[in-house]
């Protein structure tokens, strides 16, 4: 795969036409289709940056140097997985309501994680021998809600 395969095959994972790409770094819609069909093979830094960055990628991505760090794609997503790929095709379905309350579920969702880390982290480093039933206790009393009310 060449530098214009890769040019326009992420535009297409992204859902753009030639036109929404130029317009994103400045060119026009015949210069895009130039770079893809490879017709301008030696692409100046400072076109390759601004079009990398419109393509969420990296240049080096582009010029095929590296192997893209992104994951491979899941319904034109670049994920670390499918069920993350899904995830956020649910999201993006949600109405605007919805989504509000799916980022605020998730972050109450990180925040009572990192608490059982802390509280995990608080047996290992006590003389104490931890057992499983206290810290399920200490889990229980961190997940009740009249604790923090």
């Amino acid at each position: 795969m060449n530098t214009g395969d890769r040019i326009k095959q992420r535009r297409l994972e992204l859902g753009l036409t030639a036109d929404d790409l130029a317009e994103k770094i400045g060119k026009s819609r015949a210069t895009i289709y130039r770079y893809e069909n490879g017709d301008i093979e030696n692409m100046p830094t400072p076109v390759l940056e601004p079009l990398a960055k419109a393509l969420d990628t990296t240049p080096a991505d582009l010029m095929g140097w590296q192997s893209s760090s992104i994951s491979p794609l899941h319904n034109n997503i670049r994920c670390e997985n499918v069920a993350e790929s899904e995830l956020v095709l649910s999201y993006r379905k949600l109405n605007k309501p919805n989504q509000s309350k799916v980022l605020t579920y998730s972050k109450s969702l990180l925040s009572a994680q990192q608490m059982e880390e802390d509280v995990l982290a608080a047996h290992a480093h006590t003389d104490v021998e931890q057992t499983p039933e206290g810290v399920q206790h200490d889990l229980d009393i961190m997940d009740d809600d009249s604790m923090w009310n």
